[in-house]
């Protein structure tokens, strides 16, 4: 059985980590990290710092917030875990950070751990490729009103992905609040939007003249990103390290 540590066990997506690894099996939770959460609500240990972790996994699932990455790390590097990313809203250090670790452990990091989010992203290039440049691409992503990064993280992996096709050419307009001209073409517009209990939409659409064409992915329950989460560490327990992401597993499922 793969031995899992949970990161966050205490939010929303720690909790539905844990109901995934209770019907799994190749892979078990032996505790969870989170100064948060109340340890007697729980059937597993959960440690409210990394120096009080007593057990020794052989994967980390991290659902927490980027200010743990450090600690997070130090813990993983001393006792040679793999480690499974699914935090978003990391600084431009903090990814620079997670490449040098990867040189020591195995690192999967991903955007979204949704395969319908990846294949959204793959048509999005497909779209470029077949479209070129005459159409205006336009990203609108929402979300629950209690979550903290805009735009998301799974929304820029979008652009990011559809600016790679054209060749790295375009640049990113947040919203258009407080613009006096008019739409220019080298732009990738992403716009985000936060209330009530949304779980997550995507879409991307490619506007043109006398058509929209619309790619949208929407997660109906929080529950596909944990199924994600315990399918990446099943992959990522098989490396030694460098940094791998979603592309890397599907790539194998493929296969």
């Amino acid at each position: 059985m793969i031995k899992v540590l949970i990161w966050g066990i205490g939010g929303k997506m720690g909790k539905n980590v844990l109901e995934c690894l209770k019907n799994d099996g190749e892979a078990v939770c032996i505790g969870g990290v989170d100064k948060y959460a109340d340890p007697k609500a729980f059937d597993v240990p959960v440690f409210a710092e990394a120096e009080q972790i007593d057990v020794v996994p052989d994967v980390i699932i991290d659902f927490s917030r980027p200010d743990a990455l450090e600690p997070l790390m130090q813990f993983a590097v001393s006792n040679n875990c793999k480690v499974v990313l699914a935090t978003t809203g990391y600084s431009i250090d903090q990814i620079v950070q997670i490449g040098k670790y990867s040189e020591q452990i195995a690192i999967f990091k991903t955007a979204n751990l949704s395969l319908g989010v990846n294949l959204m992203t793959a048509l999005c290039r497909k779209a470029v490729q077949f479209l070129g440049g005459s159409y205006d691409v336009e990203i609108i992503e929402q979300h629950h009103n209690q979550k903290v990064d805009s735009p998301s993280g799974t929304a820029l992996a979008i652009a990011k992905a559809i600016n790679e096709e054209f060749d790295n050419q375009k640049r990113f307009v947040y919203g258009r609040n407080g613009g006096d001209t008019k739409r220019q073409q080298d732009e990738i517009g992403i716009h985000a939007v936060r209330g009530g209990t949304i779980v997550g939409k995507h879409e991307a659409l490619f506007i043109g003249k006398d058509e929209v064409i619309t790619i949208s992915h929407e997660a109906q329950s929080k529950m596909v990103f944990a199924v994600g989460a315990v399918r990446a560490a099943k992959y990522i327990v098989c490396h030694s390290c460098g940094l791998h992401d979603m592309q890397d597993l599907i790539a194998t499922m493929v296969d």
